[in-house]
């Protein structure tokens, strides 16, 4: 890990992972978030948006800005998870009611943070469909060029899908979002399936993260048990988006390729799935290998404010 300080926003659709993930920004010395914007995704926006008050409020953080964004795909229907993630998003785990209310229009409060702050300063660590960034590449193409990186969660290469044979959820909820993102000149890491179906935990992990002695530690040990009660076995469902954070902040836990990416844009139950076209699509980043028991140890590591 680089010594720098990784300046970010994080872009989310909270969601039990996404919980995971932002807490473990906030316990790690790496990271200074500067602020939450939230997008439609797992659930609706105004419950999307709550969830991310109401971890700022358990993590001591009001004062990081929430800024609500997209109420829907570009230009599709949405999915529901309530099934995976309940109907409060954060599988009925208890947290606080945000401390303060959140601001409106993440598109132009981006924007307006990327063109004050110095060019190549600030990450968008996005957790869930990237219609904020599209919007924000399409509307304000000046502000989108400078940001550093945009780090996504989303996407199947060699994996197959979870909500359609090749199609991955964050992709597939906004593929035109993706398509135009890709499209976008940015520098873009993608994190797929193929490397957050790596890193699951397991019951003896959530138990020593709950015996941990944080507040982040405890509630993500909770929120990771509720992710076995609707899969079977002795494993988690996969941890994605905090897979997003351990990239930027150990990249040497993953391996990268540049890949030329196409986005099926089409309304059959594969849209939103990803292929790899030489000479055709946007070349990208894309995470293909990650190991596995070292990010989970980091992850453990920070949530236990270490």
């Amino acid at each position: 890990m680089s010594d720098q300080i990784i300046r970010a926003v994080i872009d989310t659709d909270p969601g039990i992972d996404d919980a995971v993930a932002i807490l473990h920004a906030l316990s790690s010395p790496a990271f200074e978030i500067v602020g939450i914007t939230t997008v439609a995704g797992n659930i609706g926006i105004e419950t999307t948006t709550r969830n991310a008050g109401r971890i700022l409020a358990l993590a001591g953080r009001s004062d990081i800005p929430v800024v609500a964004g997209a109420t829907a795909p570009l230009s599709r229907k949405g999915f529901d998870t309530a099934d995976i993630h309940g109907n409060d998003g954060l599988g009925g785990v208890s947290f606080p009611e945000p401390a303060v209310p959140p601001l409106f229009d993440a598109v132009e409060w981006l924007a307006d943070l990327l063109m004050r702050e110095p060019e190549a300063s600030i990450d968008i660590l996005a957790l869930g469909p990237l219609t904020n960034i599209a919007r924000l590449a399409t509307d304000h193409p000046e502000a989108a060029r400078r940001m550093r990186r945009l780090i996504a969660m989303g996407g199947a290469i060699d994996e197959p899908g979870n909500v359609g044979p090749k199609a991955e959820f964050n992709i597939a909820a906004d593929p035109e979002a993706a398509a135009i993102v890709f499209a976008a000149g940015l520098r873009t890491v993608l994190i797929p399936l193929d490397v957050t179906r790596k890193v699951r935990a397991t019951r003896d992990y959530t138990a020593a993260l709950q015996d941990a002695g944080t507040v982040a530690a405890a509630a993500s040990g909770e929120l990771i048990d509720a992710y076995f009660q609707t899969t079977t076995g002795g494993e988690s469902r996969p941890l994605h988006d905090p897979c997003v954070m351990l990239y930027t902040e150990r990249p040497d836990l993953f391996v990268i390729e540049r890949l030329p990416i196409v986005v099926d844009l089409g309304d059959a139950p594969d849209g939103g799935a990803l292929f790899v076209e030489e000479g055709e699509g946007s070349t990208i980043d894309v995470a293909i290998k990650v190991d596995g028991a070292k990010a989970l140890e980091l992850l453990a590591t920070r949530l236990s404010g270490r």
